[in-house]
């Protein structure tokens, strides 16, 4: 049994021995029962300039291998989202090429594959809709002439130009009206992203519902889906119960996910989610547990879960990439624990401690020995010696 001393958050240390993998079996066909994304990272390449700031460098080997992880889990791919570092690292120019390369992995397997587009090509300061809407409008098209579904991300443009809700339906009635097959539309919270207070015309949450819901309405042949990052899962309730029929409701809550994508007698949630990226093979069998109606096995494959979800998102939750890396790394996926922007920085050593022992827990691990010398190596660098 392999075991290590952690650092703890007190200053001391314990010794904790690795429980090890799961019996995971491959799940390489979708489950029936719901649609599940799994939003990804992308792999820094451990040679390029990836420092604050700078364009983004990307191991595109490793970016790629790690997606045919997800697809082997019977998982879609949810690409060049905010899991990505859209708006902390990963720019236009690297989002284009990990889409179209992604894109044509996908086809290649047959697996089911969606990416974000957004406005964050632009100026920061760009305060004109007009302008937002044409930068809208370039992403989307890049996105669908891939073949990929468009998810439509919150923009922290339009968030920082728009009046009131008029000014939204504005841009978004006239983009939905060009889209060439129903999107996705994402409600990304405060926080995952503080820039995106307000929006829908309100900071009021259940007003800024209303109007979110009206879009809907107005557009449902255009919408597949909606995507809800607020991490309240009596909002989510509520909304779902409110949409139109026909469209789903891909949760984005990685805090409460279990019992969200199980549902009730009435309604339940899709999943695309950050943390699937995370827990994989855990995703897969709970889901394909589900289609079987084997409820047991479901929580009790996805319940260890929760704790090293609520770990890695917890405040400050637009970190949590961080965190999904750091996974990766462990996992034997990615060649070292780097990230674009520098971002393998945005987490303590005892923090990441956490994720490793909480991983474990939930039987993640899936190469002890590889997991624990990583750790070591990461606890030498950081100076820390038991």
């Amino acid at each position: 049994m392999t075991s290590i001393h952690l650092p703890q958050p007190d200053r001391t240390w314990r010794e904790v021995a690795l429980r090890g993998p799961a019996e995971w079996n491959p799940q390489p066909t979708p489950a029936r029962s719901r649609v599940a994304f799994a939003a990804v990272h992308v792999v820094a390449d451990p040679l390029g300039n990836n420092v604050p700031g700078a364009p983004a460098q990307v191991d595109w080997d490793s970016t790629l291998a790690f997606r045919r992880h997800l697809f082997a889990h019977g998982l879609g791919v949810a690409e060049a989202m905010d899991t990505a570092q859209r708006g902390m690292g990963l720019d236009w120019p690297a989002t284009q090429e990990l889409i179209r390369r992604s894109a044509t992995q996908a086809s290649e397997h047959g697996a089911r594959m969606a990416a974000g587009a957004g406005t964050d090509h632009l100026d920061p300061r760009a305060d004109s809709i007009d302008v937002v809407l044409a930068g809208y409008e370039e992403q989307v098209a890049f996105v669908e002439s891939t073949g990929a579904q468009a998810i439509i991300m919150a923009s922290r443009q339009l968030a920082a130009a728009a009046r009131d809700t008029d000014d939204y339906r504005k841009v978004y009635d006239r983009l939905l009206a060009q889209v060439q097959r129903p999107v996705i539309l994402h409600w990304l919270g405060t926080a995952f992203d503080p820039a995106l207070a307000g929006y829908w015309g309100s900071a009021d949450v259940s007003t800024a519902t209303s109007a979110f819901l009206d879009l809907v309405h107005d557009n449902t042949d255009k919408v597949d889906g909606v995507k809800v990052s607020l991490l309240d899962a009596n909002h989510e309730k509520d909304l779902r119960q409110r949409l139109p029929e026909g469209v789903r409701l891909y949760t984005g809550d990685d805090f409460n996910y279990p019992e969200l994508i199980l549902g009730d007698d009435s309604h339940h949630s899709d999943a695309l989610l950050g943390i699937f990226a995370a827990i994989a093979p855990a995703a897969g069998a709970a889901l394909h547990a589900l289609d079987n109606g084997d409820i047991d096995t479901y929580n009790a494959v996805l319940e260890p879960t929760v704790p090293l979800a609520r770990h890695v998102f917890a405040a400050p939750t637009y970190y949590y990439k961080t965190g999904i890396a750091f996974l990766a790394w462990l996992g034997g996926h990615q060649p070292g624990f780097t990230m674009v922007g520098g971002l393998q920085s945005a987490r303590s050593v005892t923090d990441l401690a956490t994720t490793f022992e909480l991983a474990d827990r939930a039987g993640l691990i899936a190469d002890p020995d590889l997991a624990a010398g990583r750790m070591h190596q990461l606890l030498d660098v950081a100076g820390l010696h038991r």
